[in-house]
């Protein structure tokens, strides 16, 4: 089947994209064979497209179990922006009314919906099976996996049910997909999904354009974000903190510092929480200080730095959460402030949990301090910890290497810890093993009768300062293996083992003793435009004609297109729309005056044009594209229309997408017109014309629950195609 289908085609028809991006491509091609796949690729990597672009190809509906109805709205929107038709996607969960259940229910039987996103929830819910079992399901994809596992950083309980309630619908192939996983985490998803033999793709969790930067966590705390975030002005950012009240006296601070900010939580009414993000995405704000209830359905390309004033519980959290930055490929500072203390409330918080659970916390909460402490590359520590080996010594971007430690020499303390491991036959943690080396008597200790060994206290005359880093450095090495299956429990490898018998030299970093860091702030981190006097002006162009017309800046230009043409100097319609994201329709609608602007600034500033332009490749109408436009030409229902073309109706709101974005102008009124009410059309209309961003996923953040993400979709597709081309 798959050898026989051009994805390459079917990529730019539904989504515009000219090229997969790493192994989205094997990815498809593995599910469309009717293969569990196992897909693990850091935020940004384009999950979504992996089981997106299958659901619109293959036969029946794909149901996606996705955890929050924000994300969903967001996702179906999407996709259903991508299509001509309404439908192509919907979503099952407990916003939704009896008569939004009903038109799910019969978009789906009448063949028009491609993709089905459910709550965990609701795909457990008894009275759901029987609607599950009466149509054909293509595939199960189930989106932010590691929320199955304890060990990840957002566990749902409800997760766990989902492969029994596979058993009771009927199987079909199932693709697990998320941004953030250990092997702990990756072997616990799918030994609960029943995959154990599904293919897996793992992408590189490197994200070279962040910069990380850890600090200590002083009384001048709230001084030193107002300085960086000044440093920063004009530049979107996020600021984390673990508590709700810390986030409204932290955006009371910075706006009674002149600087556009405003909280967000899980505390805080829908509506405004709602106008908070739209102001965000709108840059009505700079920076939104939020609880860790902001994010997930944000997809804003351009937050240009994320701070965390707490240390956050997990390293999977954190990785997760300065994702968010940088995303467009551009600048993102991640910067965390560090105190022993925060760790210590954080333990506190784990009281009365299950005994299991304070464990595994504990664990996470260590990893964590052992990251903030280091003075190790933070990139390389951070993908060790992913099970990804970084091979440079140096990234050039972190406070690590920007300011290396002299390095120090540990052969013969490494010597101590391998040994000691070996007396104690590797069955025993970091803080045990540390204690062992010090010498100190513990009750566990004597209980285990390993004060008597000869090895008991060998490194009780180095600094204990030692221990830490030279085991954590070790495990980068290769000489020590803790495992995750027991725990913890540090074991030595077999280079360790050999390591012994014949030492090698062995160099390592102390870990910052955080006392007083000098303030060095980073401003000139992440990539630029080739002309950045010119890329401001088209900025400013964006933002005075998206005021005059009472439109978001996206629809007119996106960044990377001003990017570009800041770099490359387009001076004509025909020139213009060479350039990324620009389709004919947007050349011809918004494109005189930027050219305009370009030409007076080429000549004002003698500025000899490139005598290339970069070329975008631009496929030919597919058969596919004509069939769709004929059948919306002769008013054919969304459903209908995916329904003629064998397709989930996801799948052709993807198509619509696609069109629309290419720059092809559609009208589906009379189809919205008949599954929508006119109010609902113009809030999420209105919400597109505000909005700085066309994310679905922003969307459904923003809307809350009354809207589904097909909804939202189709009156994208009607909003880009009227305002955009």
């Amino acid at each position: 089947m798959t050898g026989t289908i051009n994805l390459n085609e079917q990529l730019k028809h539904y989504f515009g994209f000219d090229s997969f991006k790493g192994e989205q491509e094997a990815i498809i091609r593995n599910l469309l064979a009717g293969n569990d796949t196992f897909v693990l690729m850091p935020t940004g990597g384009g999950k979504s497209l992996c089981y997106q672009l299958p659901s619109l190809i293959m036969d029946g509906t794909a149901i996606v179990v996705s955890p929050l109805i924000a994300l969903m709205k967001n996702q179906v929107d999407v996709i259903n922006g991508l299509s001509e038709e309404s439908g192509v996607a919907h979503y099952l969960n407990s916003s939704l009314n009896k008569a939004a259940i009903n038109q799910v229910r019969n978009d789906i039987y009448a063949g028009r919906t491609k993709l089905l996103y459910v709550a965990p929830e609701s795909l457990n819910k008894e009275d759901n099976l029987e609607f599950f079992r009466s149509f054909k399901i293509s595939f199960y994809a189930v989106d932010e996996a590691h929320c199955i596992s304890e060990w990840g950083h957002d566990f749902r309980p409800e997760y766990r049910n989902i492969r029994p309630t596979i058993q009771k619908i009927g199987n079909a192939p199932v693709i697990a997909l998320t941004a953030t996983a250990t092997d702990k985490v990756r072997m616990d998803i799918k030994k609960s999904l029943g995959i154990a033999d599904a293919q897996e793709f793992r992408s590189s969790f490197n994200r070279p354009n962040l910069y990380y930067e850890v600090r200590q966590k002083t009384n001048d705390i709230d001084r030193q974000i107002i300085k960086f975030v000044k440093q920063h002005s004009g530049k979107s950012g996020i600021v984390y903190c673990i508590s709700r009240k810390k986030v409204e006296d932290l955006a009371a601070v910075l706006k009674a510092n002149d600087i556009k900010a405003a909280p967000y939580h899980a505390g805080l009414d829908s509506a405004t929480r709602s106008q908070t993000q739209d102001d965000f995405l709108m840059e009505r704000i700079d920076v939104i200080v939020a609880t860790i209830a902001f994010g997930m359905g944000i997809d804003k390309p351009d937050v240009r730095f994320v701070i965390h004033y707490d240390i956050p519980k997990s390293l999977e959290g954190y990785y997760q959460e300065t994702g968010r930055a940088g995303r467009d490929g551009g600048e993102g500072i991640c910067l965390a402030f560090y105190s022993y203390k925060d760790l210590q409330k954080l333990e506190k918080f784990m009281e009365g949990k299950p005994v299991a659970e304070q464990d595994i916390g504990r664990q996470l909460l260590q990893e964590t301090a052992a990251y903030a402490e280091s003075s190790v590359c933070r990139r390389k520590l951070l993908l060790h910890y992913f099970g990804e080996e970084y091979t440079k010594d140096n990234c050039g971007n972190c406070d690590n290497c920007l300011h290396p430690k002299v390095k120090r020499d540990g052969k013969e303390a490494l010597l101590i810890v391998l040994r000691s491991l070996l007396a104690v036959k590797e069955g025993f943690r970091q803080d045990y093993v540390i204690d062992f080396i010090k010498g100190r008597a513990t009750d566990d200790i004597v209980s285990h009768h390993h004060d008597q060994l000869e090895e008991f206290g060998a490194g009780e005359d180095m600094p204990p300062k030692t221990w830490s880093p030279v085991i954590r450095q070790g495990m980068i090495a290769g000489y020590i293996h803790k495992d995750i299956e027991s725990y913890g429990l540090l074991k030595v490898t077999a280079a360790g083992k050999r390591y012994v018998r014949n030492p090698q030299p062995f160099t390592y970093v102390e870990d910052t003793d955080f006392t007083d860091n000098a303030d060095e702030e980073t401003d000139d981190h992440g990539a630029a435009a080739l002309d950045p006097t010119l890329y401001s002006m088209l900025q400013d162009l964006r933002r005075k004609m998206a005021r005059k017309l009472s439109l978001p800046g996206y629809v007119i230009f996106q960044d990377i297109s001003l990017e570009q043409m800041a770099t490359m100097y387009p001076v004509s319609i025909e020139e213009l729309r060479n350039i990324q994201g620009v389709g004919q329709g947007k050349a011809k609608r918004y494109g005189k005056e930027f050219c305009e602007l370009i030409r007076q600034y080429c000549s004002d500033n003698e500025i000899e044009r490139p005598e290339e332009m970069f070329v975008r490749t631009v496929a030919k109408d597919s058969m596919k594209k004509i069939k769709i436009i004929h059948y919306l030409d002769r008013r054919m229902p969304l459903d209908d229309i995916a329904s003629a073309l064998n397709l989930e109706f996801s799948d052709l709101l993807d198509d619509l997408d696609a069109i629309v974005y290419s720059g092809t102008k559609v009208n589906i009124d009379y189809f919205l017109e008949d599954v929508m009410d006119d109010d609902q059309i113009d809030d999420i209309y209105e919400y597109f014309r505000e909005s700085d961003t066309d994310s679905i996923k922003a969307a459904l953040e923003e809307l809350g629950d009354d809207y589904e993400e097909n909804e939202i979709r189709l009156v994208r597709i009607k909003f880009m195609s009227e305002q955009a081309n």
